[in-house]
């Protein structure tokens, strides 16, 4: 299993609203990064910063099951007003931290 990374930042005066939609986080949204093959899911705030780490088999295919999920669709939706989110135009997927340490 393979892990990513990506820091994505919560809009100034969310904090709360942001940590609450994640302690009730819909079921079926779990389902989906489950479905698409998502584990060990973390989610880390500095301040108004979040850095965020998953783990996965095969990422394209994770982003594949993703882009076409109607739950990830509305969650993204209802996410947007308090998220900045850069997103890769090449990937349409938000920017992935290259790894620079790992201990074994």
């Amino acid at each position: 299993m393979t892990g990513y990374a990506w820091v994505l930042e919560v809009r100034p005066g969310y904090e709360e609203e942001y940590r609450k939609r994640h302690d009730e986080i819909w079921p079926e949204m779990l389902e989906a990064l489950r479905a698409a093959g998502i584990s060990n899911y973390n989610i880390f705030r500095h301040g108004l910063t979040l850095f965020g780490y998953f783990e996965t088999d095969d990422l394209e295919a994770t982003k594949a099951k993703l882009s076409d999920d109607a739950v990830n669709a509305r969650w993204g939706e209802f996410m947007a007003p308090i998220m900045k989110i850069d997103i890769d135009p090449t990937t349409q997927f938000p920017y992935l931290l290259p790894k620079e340490f790992f201990m074994e």
